[in-house]
């Protein structure tokens, strides 16, 4: 039997809100698998060259951080910041320098955290 871990869903209370801000950043065309049901979104696909991202309606907004989140490599940490602050993301203020390079914790629009991490050469 083999495993394969094809993409991860997140709750949120706009989907469609979710899905644009995360397709602009990663560069992922949004999946017409839910039609138009306004209570999911998804970006990618289950055969995908890497997994997709789903955003479910729930009826609670987010009140307490998150015990999973999604490390996103990038080229200029600056930069990123800069695309995600202008996607309607933000920056939380909390930067970390390690040897191997630096991270970003930023919040999507629903302030779901998330990290831009640039490594060094």
């Amino acid at each position: 039997m083999a495993n394969r871990w094809f993409g991860l869903t997140i709750d949120c209370t706009d989907p469609t809100r979710l899905a644009l801000f995360w397709g602009a950043l990663l560069d992922l065309a949004p999946s017409t698998e839910h039609g138009d049901d306004p209570d999911w979104a998804t970006l990618g696909s289950r055969t995908g060259s890497q997994p997709r991202l789903t955003f479910q309606r729930v009826p609670e907004p987010k009140t307490s951080k998150v015990r999973l989140h999604l490390d996103v490599d990038v080229d200029d940490i600056e930069a990123a910041r800069a695309q995600v602050e202008s996607l309607g993301g933000s920056w939380s203020g909390e930067r970390h320098d390690y040897d191997e390079g630096v991270v970003l914790v930023m919040l999507d629009p629903e302030r779901h955290e998330f990290c831009l991490v640039q490594f060094y050469e």
